[in-house]
């Protein structure tokens, strides 16, 4: 038994704790704070009083605004620029995952030269090693679904590639997960992001290089999301709801961590680089019966029925050789019970024929989530689970 362990992220995590903001050990004193190009953080004041905090210590801030929902390489290029042209001498990722993903990657280029994808080691990317580091990153996260204030992955899109990576250095220094900062996600929203968590940890649990620490941490975030997500999505004002999804997606980015993702987010990430305008939750929902269907007694059946017992299922009284299963059930009852159960990618344009395309494009750009399946998915496995993901 060998594993490695590495999270030097401080997480300042409950309800409220945006206010520590004023007080917390900040790593400079002039911040770039990169929000969506959407109007949330504005309207509900979440950037005002981050602004209000950081004065407090006589911290400035710059604000970069442009940030999309699979965020751009044109934009990490842009914020970067920004931050060396301001003076910044650290980062602050505020809003959902986009958003402390780009500043992550903003935080590398404002250190180093050249093009952002010189450094992406898969696709056509360069592969190169940024040697200068990173600015220091503070995650100010409003949503619960990618986990990336307690990771140091970022998922940036380039043209028809969306390719995740990361250093030690994109680890965030302070990461601060206020559950108040979520009650205004709608609906919709909080159900994807809180699939989007629950895969981080049923991929992370099923892959290759699992290990107790990440077993453990990934059941306990798959039961709070089980129980507490059809409550959050239901009545968004729900604090202790929010507060657990908050609690296993922070789970999930330790997941993220100390396992890792499977080829579902190859496959997801494929279909929303070609169209970004579908959520990646949602892309992950659409596709995930049926690859956990094709992964049913390719991974140990125990696996699964441990998954299925975390979801609520009272797999102990199930005959051994129907316990497995029993996560597919689960699954599908979460998915209802969120009332996501009928995604349809044709409803975001995506057409049958093109599914091809797709797992060429998932093995070409994130093939290395393919090597950590427990199965080595052939091209002809990976079209037909997207086949029939397909609606």
């Amino acid at each position: 038994m060998k594993f490695d362990c590495y999270l030097p992220t401080k997480i300042l995590f409950g309800a409220g704790r945006l206010n520590d903001l004023a007080t917390a050990k900040l790593p400079g004193k002039k911040a770039l704070i990169v929000i969506s190009a959407g109007t949330s953080m504005r309207k509900y004041g979440y950037l005002e009083r981050v602004q209000k905090l950081l004065a407090q210590q006589g911290v400035e801030s710059v604000v970069f605004d442009k940030i999309l929902p699979n965020p751009i390489l044109a934009h990490v290029t842009e914020g970067a620029e920004l931050a060396r042209k301001e003076g910044c001498d650290f980062v602050i990722g505020l809003g959902g995952g986009s958003s402390i993903d780009s500043s992550k990657s903003i935080a590398v280029m404002a250190k180093n030269p050249g093009n952002y994808w010189d450094y992406i080691s898969a696709g056509s990317g360069k592969g190169k090693f940024p040697k200068e580091g990173a600015l220091p990153i503070v995650a100010i996260t409003t949503t619960a679904g990618t986990g990336t204030e307690a990771d140091p992955w970022t998922v940036i899109t380039n043209g028809p590639e969306k390719i995740g990576t990361g250093w030690d250095f994109t680890f965030p220094t302070l990461s601060i997960v206020d559950p108040e900062l979520m009650t205004s996600v709608p609906p919709h929203l909080t159900a994807y992001q809180g699939f989007d968590t629950l895969f981080h940890c049923t991929e992370g649990y099923i892959a290759n290089i699992a290990t107790p620490v990440s077993d453990a941490l990934a059941l306990k975030a798959i039961e709070l999301i089980a129980k507490y997500l059809p409550r959050a999505v239901k009545d968004g004002n729900d604090l202790e709801a929010r507060a657990n999804v908050a609690l296993a997606n922070t789970l999930g980015g330790m997941v993220e961590t100390f396992s890792s993702c499977t080829s579902e987010h190859s496959l997801e990430h494929a279909l929303s680089a070609y169209y970004p305008k579908l959520p990646h939750g949602a892309g992950l929902i659409m596709i995930s019966l049926p690859y956990y269907k094709f992964f049913l007694g390719k991974v140990a059946d125990e696996r699964y029925a441990n998954m299925a017992q975390a979801m609520g299922e009272d797999v102990r009284s199930l005959p051994a050789e129907k316990r497995a299963q029993a996560f597919i059930a689960a699954l599908e009852k979460l998915q209802k019970a969120c009332g996501v159960d009928n995604l349809k990618m044709s409803d975001y344009g995506v057409k049958a024929d093109e599914m091809d395309k797709l797992a060429t494009t998932a093995k070409e750009t994130m093939g290395g989530l393919f090597t950590l399946d427990v199965h080595s998915l052939t091209h002809e496995e990976a079209i037909q689970i997207m086949k029939e993901a397909y609606k």
